[in-house]
């Protein structure tokens, strides 16, 4: 039988990093915007065991309509365009503005709904493998929970080039360990994964 497969996106951490290993030098980084699904399903046909992608969490921030009408308007149309599959869910936090616009806003939160989520929905039975695609080491002590003490097993995914999601003390054994499983994403799965959609 397929395993049920959920895959989890830090999507802002995910873009940026693709933009500086994959994009045109000197490009603006919306032109590196990249679809959640196609990802998701990318993921899937590299697993080596059958899947069926059951869900796609999608976590990123929402600029201040207030500031930022633009890319506030792009922001919203792009999460009600992907939540056209069923199997899309966006979990959006509002960006903090303290200090701008000295400062550019920043997201807050939303690594942490990320992990609550990831080990709730792991808990609760909602898929048999879970996979991370994220290079933010503060979500490590969530991937390290539901790693083991969870029942679904426990995948990350990263950009080739990138550094993943790997538990440092098996990296630190002699021969290094490399947990958990990773699926390493090249430029051409970026040029199949490209949200074109959404950039002019």
């Amino acid at each position: 039988m397929a395993e049920r497969l959920a895959v989890f996106l830090d999507y802002q951490n995910v873009h940026l990093a693709a933009h500086g290993l994959f994009g045109k030098l000197g490009a603006p980084s919306e032109s590196s915007l990249v679809h959640p699904l196609l990802i998701a399903e990318r993921i899937g046909a590299k697993r080596r065991a059958p899947s069926e992608l059951v869900t796609v969490r999608v976590f990123r921030g929402r600029p201040n309509p207030e500031h930022h009408p633009v890319p506030t308007a792009a922001n919203d149309a792009q999460a009600a365009a992907w939540e056209r599959d069923p199997r899309i869910r966006i979990l959006r936090r509002p960006l903090n503005y303290r200090g701008w616009p000295e400062h550019p806003p920043r997201e807050k939160g939303v690594d942490v709904a990320l992990a609550v989520d990831l080990i709730e929905s792991a808990l609760l039975g909602e898929y048999d493998v879970g996979v991370v695609f994220s290079g933010d080491t503060d979500l490590l002590p969530a991937v390290e929970t539901a790693f083991r003490r969870t029942p679904p097993r426990i995948e990350v995914a990263s950009w080739s080039g990138a550094k993943p999601l790997w538990f440092p003390e098996f990296l630190a054994q002699s021969p290094p360990r490399y947990l958990p499983y990773c699926h390493f994403l090249n430029a051409d799965d970026f040029q199949s994964v490209r949200d074109h959609a959404h950039y002019v």
